[in-house]
């Protein structure tokens, strides 16, 4: 299976530049922001949101060719997106990403907060210079749902009653809204018509929930090394996610030991016990393939080229992270 690197292969020379512009967007007067951004740019990440954007403009586009709009919508997506994480850290109170010092554990957690509001900022500022208010707004959205998700994602911890309904649009909000309303920004900018921004909208929606469910899949089979982070921290901080809550509804024993918090003696080692002896892994399994496919299909209207068929292959990829 394809890597991630490979499948942004039609856009590597355009994420170089991508890279190099962010820096120089970012840096001006901060020597301490600066440094965060360096950091939060150099840590090696995949590059898939932008990515993502940079494929379906070149696959919009006549020729294949990419307008400085586009780029600059890229740009800014990327940086939305690593605010998000610096402000996440902060939260989930992590020492490390991609085994990479945090910015709150390599400087404070006041510099965390205020580079990641900062860069907040530089992308709103970004975005207004587009001059496209369909675009703002759509990216104004992504900006608040991220808070949204985050909050949501707080107020339900160890909450066994939620529903799936919760669960999905929390998952929306922190992984999805991104990539949905950045698809959709890219095909606003190159003047398409409602029905296919629509169509790059929901492949956005459901790529990003496909890959939201294959991430709490992974927490429950995954181990630390391909995690990056010990397996079942997102269970043991109490957040339910689509195994667990599956789970839940075979295994009602699962509820008690949720609702104390862990508390006792080996009970994360029976909670997980129970969710993998259940039908919750291969059911979340089911729900992934299902987003994946509908992700794939809402774009097949796209014109051929290398683009198409590299956008066409990430939900497949997706899902390979499980096998």
């Amino acid at each position: 299976m394809a890597t991630v690197a490979e499948l942004l292969q039609p856009v590597e020379a355009d994420l170089e530049a991508l890279l190099s512009d962010l820096r120089s967007l970012i840096g001006a007067g901060h020597p301490i922001l600066q440094a965060a951004a360096e950091h939060l740019f150099s840590a090696g990440g995949k590059r898939l949101r932008p990515g993502i954007v940079l494929l379906v403009s070149r696959a919009l586009g006549t020729g294949g060719e990419l307008t400085s709009r586009h780029r600059r919508l890229a740009e800014i997506t990327e940086m939305i997106h690593t605010a998000s994480l610096v402000h996440d850290d902060v939260v989930d109170e992590a020492s490390t990403r991609r085994g990479v010092d945090t910015v709150h554990s390599r400087f404070n957690h006041r510099v965390a907060v205020l580079a990641g509001d900062f860069l907040f900022a530089q992308a709103s500022w970004h975005l207004a210079n587009l001059d496209d208010l369909e675009v703002v707004k759509l990216l104004s959205r992504v900006i608040m749902d991220l808070a949204d998700g985050e909050v949501k994602q707080g107020l339900f911890r160890y909450d066994t009653g939620q529903s799936f309904e919760t669960y999905l649009e929390k998952s929306y909000c922190k992984t999805a809204s991104l990539i949905a309303n950045s698809a959709r920004a890219a095909g606003v900018l190159s003047g398409l018509p409602e029905h296919q921004l629509d169509g790059l909208y929901r492949f956005g929606r459901q790529l990003g929930l496909a890959f939201q469910v294959v991430d709490d899949i992974l927490d429950f089979t995954g181990n630390d090394q391909q995690l990056g982070k010990p397996a079942a921290s997102d269970l043991a901080s109490g957040y339910l996610t689509a195994p667990a809550l599956y789970a839940l509804e075979e295994r009602p024993a699962l509820a008690g030991l949720i609702e104390r918090e862990f508390n006792q003696e080996g009970d994360l080692a029976q909670a997980l016990e129970l969710v993998r002896g259940s039908q919750a892994i291969q059911r979340s399994r089911a729900l992934a393939e299902g987003f994946a496919n509908e992700a794939r299909e809402a774009i097949t209207w796209l014109p051929a080229s290398d683009s198409r068929s590299a956008l066409l292959a990430l939900p497949e990829f997706v899902l390979s992270r499980l096998y």
